[in-house]
């Protein structure tokens, strides 16, 4: 009897500190939402301030934006201090234009609030999931070259302190993802040479061939995938990832993932971010993103560079801030083994050479054509670059058609997961429509000078004085022509 009256007053214990944990941790969330709510008046976020901060959300294709866009029309001066992937961000450098970073909102407290556009690109949650786990095999892949982890970590004592360049385990999250693949990798082959693991059949799915990689539904359950990759588009936006600047993200995230229904705060606030941005391209319309990009972003940076053309010169013969692309000197292993090259390579778009364009003559035509011949070289260095990287895992080769393998059940369940994202995403949606009916119905906003004589006649700064002037003459002839009519009429009727 004592010892069922003992679990009956430990239970209800129970319950009570369940329930008072619950309202602390809403609280504690929704006081940070309150916090982190911006209130005023709404100004015109379509309008390019002095400073552009592109937060590049993993997987979504933003370095291609760097590299094919952002490059092109930023000059290196502009580019603020390590604002590419080196996460502790230091503003310090005077006239810097351009931060391109996995940096989440956070690092808006660093930057001079009313002087910076912030602008985003989303992608469908479920393939931002299939993408973060390829590439994470990918990087991993590359260490295979060692014969074990103590190989690895030697040659990266040896190369760290030589290179300036960045490293793909210096970025978050991959400082995170990476190595923890690399040991999973590391440890099937080991288990294999020794005959512990069973061996995965000729015609299995790439996603679940345990004995070469960790299988997606592994991936997907582990406690550093809901710690990084779960929500982490809409953590990201609301400033809220492990690697944030804010003191009380640790506190919130801690609270969200113990109690999931408060995530909806977490939501709405990234929600109301993405309201209030320059821009918010989605991976899927690449197209449509790529254009918009150039109308909405490029033609504004184009026009505030004017000013700055005739010190150009200047500007990069005085450079001295390292380049803000980064090698993959580290995972890049197989340069230092296998003899080649160790290139200038960014390992999730390899990086070309930032060479600065003459922006002169730039328009917003010329910049896509620009973009379309830099993509398409990118892309098949990427290409051949995964291919190379994959073969240490074969058979293991992912791809679009490859994922169609992955069982409903493991698709829901990466859905379910992520659902923050998923509501995200269709805000997202929402707001893409809403920049392109803008950019439509306002087109003669983004019209450069050195377009106007291609121009069509509906935009505000009209025809040219001579068209007017046909349109105006060819008027007044219609107007005469009636008046003739009309008096031919009035006078018929007269002689009758």
């Amino acid at each position: 009897m004592c010892l069922q009256i003992w679990h009956i007053v430990s239970a209800s214990l129970l319950v009570s500190s369940s329930e008072d944990d619950y309202f602390r941790c809403e609280s504690v969330v929704r006081n940070w939402a309150d916090a982190s709510s911006e209130r005023g008046i709404k100004e015109d976020e379509l309008t390019l301030k002095d400073i552009l901060f592109f937060l590049h959300v993993p997987r979504t294709g933003g370095r291609t934006y760097f590299h094919c866009f952002l490059r092109k029309i930023y000059t290196s001066a502009q580019e603020c201090p390590r604002s590419y992937d080196k996460l502790r961000f230091d503003p310090s450098k005077p006239n810097c234009r351009l931060v391109v970073t996995h940096d989440d909102y956070s690092l808006m407290s660093k930057l001079p609030k009313d002087m910076t556009s912030v602008v985003t690109i989303l992608r469908d949650p479920v393939d931002r999931v299939f993408s973060t786990y390829e590439f994470s095999v990918e990087v991993a892949a590359r260490f295979l070259v060692h014969p074990n982890l103590t190989s690895v970590a030697q040659m990266s004592r040896r190369i760290r302190p030589k290179s300036r360049a960045v490293s793909t385990l210096d970025i978050w999250p991959w400082k995170y993802l990476v190595p923890w693949m690399r040991g999973d990798l590391f440890a099937r082959r080991d288990a294999r040479e020794l005959g512990r693991l069973r061996k995965t059949e000729e015609f299995s799915s790439p996603y679940d061939m345990e004995d070469m990689v960790m299988p997606l539904h592994e991936f997907i359950n582990d406690p550093i995938a809901h710690d990084i990759i779960h929500n982490g588009a809409t953590f990201q936006v609301a400033g809220l990832t492990n690697n944030s600047y804010a003191v009380e993200s640790h506190h919130v995230r801690s609270c969200v993932r113990k109690h999931p229904e408060l995530g909806h705060f977490v939501l709405e606030v990234a929600k109301h971010r993405l309201d209030h941005m320059l821009y918010v391209g989605l991976t899927e319309e690449h197209r449509k993103s790529a254009t918009m990009f150039a109308k909405l972003v490029g033609a504004q940076v184009l026009s505030q560079s004017e000013a700055l053309n005739s010190t150009f010169k200047q500007e990069t013969s005085n450079q001295t801030e390292p380049s803000s692309s980064f090698s993959d000197s580290e995972a890049d292993g197989l340069n230092q083994i296998e003899g080649s090259t160790n290139n200038q390579s960014d390992s999730e778009v390899p990086s070309s050479t930032h060479v600065e364009p003459a922006r002169e003559n730039m328009t917003v035509g010329r910049l896509m054509e620009i973009y379309e011949t830099c993509i398409s070289s990118l892309r098949k260095t990427q290409a051949s670059r995964r291919t190379l990287s994959l073969k240490r895992v074969a058979p293991a080769n992912f791809s679009k058609k490859a994922r169609l393998s992955v069982p409903a059940t493991i698709l829901q369940q990466i859905q379910y997961l992520n659902s923050l994202d998923v509501e995200l995403y269709k805000h997202a949606q929402n707001i893409f429509i809403r920049q392109e009916k803008h950019i439509m119905q306002s087109a003669e906003i983004f019209i450069q000078p050195e377009d106007l004589q291609t121009a069509d006649c509906g935009g505000s700064y009209g025809c040219p004085p001579w068209k007017s002037l046909l349109v105006i003459a060819l008027l007044a002839i219609v107007v005469l022509i009636m008046l003739f009519l009309s008096t031919g009429r009035r006078t018929n009727k007269v002689k009758k």
